[in-house]
């Protein structure tokens, strides 16, 4: 007759094996699911993304101040920075602002954007049409542009009990390197998509 219970050390070793595997693929999945969650709830300042502006007939008498902040990641040697540093608007109306980036570097050199805004609780109602932020961005050694952010925020922040009396929204942006696009990295003399 055989012991079914067999060797106490094995079923904990068994059992520590199957904790780690599961706590691995629980760090896997987080950031996907913390992604969502931010999404849908806005939490942490993530915005919303729209296909079409309100009505005129939506856009309430009451304004909010929009301030946009620039930022780079260590080793970003990008220049990054809004054109206007904030602008004023009823909410519901929609508007179009301008980021400046240049690359001073001698190497073409790609950049994604990272953002968020502040108060968090105003993330549900920020919503963005067109971002720089929705693609990669490659530049050019030296090349300098000048990047749009179509935006509005939703009149129904005005019924939200926490939210209605957000008077003032800071959207910040921050560049990070990314490698280049494989267009553009066959295009690259040899060592210059290596970033240190």
């Amino acid at each position: 007759m055989t012991n079914r219970t067999g060797n106490p050390n094995n079923r904990l070793a068994a059992r520590l094996l199957l904790l780690a595997c599961g706590m691995l693929a629980l760090s896997f999945a987080s950031v996907p699911l913390y992604d969502w969650f931010c999404r849908v709830t806005g939490f942490g300042g993530e915005t919303r993304v729209a296909s079409t502006a309100t009505s005129d007939s939506e856009i309430s008498e009451q304004t909010v101040r929009i301030r946009f902040d620039a930022s780079l990641e260590a080793g970003m040697p990008w220049e990054f920075e809004p054109v206007e540093r904030q602008v004023t608007l009823r909410v519901g109306e929609s508007a179009v602002v301008f980021y400046r980036a240049k690359n001073p570097t001698d190497e073409i050199l790609a950049g994604s954007a990272s953002f968020n805004v502040y108060p968090y609780a105003a993330g549900l109602y920020f919503n963005k049409i067109e971002c720089f932020c929705f693609q990669k961005q490659v530049l050019e050694p030296g090349e300098e542009v000048r990047m749009p952010v179509s935006f509005f925020v939703d009149p129904e922040i005005l019924d939200d009990p926490e939210s209605q009396y957000i008077r003032s929204i800071t959207l910040s942006y921050t560049f990070h390197l990314a490698d280049l696009p494989e267009q553009q990295a066959r295009l690259a003399p040899a060592g210059e998509t290596e970033f240190n």
